[in-house]
């Protein structure tokens, strides 16, 4: 009994990761989970980088530190100051996090389409939220816009503008693009992820081109009314963005500058509809015990698509960006998954998991 015992513990591998100061020394250094009943299913290798392990729960905690660290070092905010941004939630969460832990205030301007989770924990976290209609880029009261114009009105802060500061792309590019090459051995045929800021997938696509020589390929994933995968597609030419999706915080209507550093590399885009992700994200959570949000399930379905693309046995990695905790009370809502339109896709052995009215 106690051999037996004994060889149990040894197939546990058990490791021990070394103490990290602070909050921000936990960033990083996420698992690469193997999707074992995906992965044998379709005949393909399938890996999603655990982001959701991260401290403050998304992908976001790494551009968050990356921008915040940027000013330090260019000297563009002293100690007590504040910091200001427009996001649609979990780059605002990571900032309220590091905020707290190096001591500064955090303003954030938002869409107020964003789930009551996400303004309420980042409330919680000392964040001032300031929701604001939601409008085009190109319209002047743009979260984004009221956000920097607010920064510029007061002393010692900034805007840390997530969109279009490259430090968020060098963010990846120097942690979770290494990541997952080191965690693959080298042996990865392909990445995809989607894109709001364009920073994960610049950061990581490039590292990864660069380390594989080009061997790997890099494809954009996009959700229902993004223009990315038309302008890729195209060669180029932007058009107007139109229509919408359940997934928050990825797509676009233009090119950002994080996403312009890396767009000439991209080898291409898939647009995945709304339908395949709502099914992924359940199967993942039956199959795997995955509990997901929206983009990270349409990442999923990317990585299973350019699998396909790319050969039987193919190896391609994806972001988990985070939890579904953030966004359960659409997600798992019979009412709401109906009034979308996205009830009767799930298949019925995996609608026991809408337990919401």
């Amino acid at each position: 009994m106690l051999s037996a015992l004994r060889a149990a513990a040894r197939t546990r591998s058990f490791s021990t990761m070394p103490i990290v100061d602070s909050f921000t020394g936990a960033i990083g250094n996420t698992p690469l989970i193997y999707l074992k009943t995906l992965s044998e299913k379709t005949g393909y290798k399938i890996y999603g980088k655990a982001e959701f392990q991260n401290p403050g729960g998304s992908v976001k905690d790494r551009a968050a530190l990356g921008l915040i660290r940027h000013a330090e070092d260019k000297g563009l905010i002293k100690p007590g100051g504040t910091v200001v941004e427009g996001t649609a939630g979990n780059t605002g969460i990571g900032l309220a996090h590091v905020c707290r832990a190096r001591g500064y205030k955090c303003v954030i301007y938002m869409p107020n389409t964003q789930s009551q989770e996400k303004i309420d924990l980042l409330r919680m976290l000392g964040a001032d939220v300031r929701p604001v209609p939601a409008v085009a880029y190109e319209n002047p009261a743009n979260y984004n816009h009221q956000a920097k114009e607010f920064a510029e009105s007061i002393d010692n802060a900034i805007w840390t503008d997530q969109f279009d500061n490259t430090a968020n792309a060098y963010a990846h590019y120097i942690t979770t693009g290494p990541e997952i090459w080191e965690q693959t051995g080298g042996d990865i045929d392909g990445f995809t992820c989607s894109t709001g800021t364009g920073g994960t997938l610049a950061g990581v696509g490039k590292y990864l081109k660069e380390k594989s020589g080009g061997k790997t390929q890099v494809w954009l994933a996009d959700p229902p009314g993004s223009v990315l995968t038309s302008y890729i597609q195209s060669g180029g030419k932007l058009i107007e963005r139109s229509g919408s999706s359940i997934t928050e915080g990825i797509g676009q209507g233009r090119i950002t500058d994080n996403l312009a550093t890396f767009i000439k590399d991209i080898d291409g885009a898939f647009t995945i509809p709304d339908e395949k992700s709502i099914v992924m994200l359940y199967e993942l959570l039956d199959s795997e015990g995955l509990y997901m949000g929206a983009s990270s399930a349409l990442n999923v379905v990317a990585a299973v698509e350019l699998a396909e693309k790319l050969g039987k046995g193919s190896k391609v990695a994806t972001i988990i960006c985070d939890g579904a905790y953030r966004y359960q009370s659409r997600l798992f809502s019979k009412k709401w998954l109906a009034s979308k339109g996205l009830e009767e896709v799930i298949p019925p052995h995996l609608k026991k998991y809408a337990v919401l009215d």
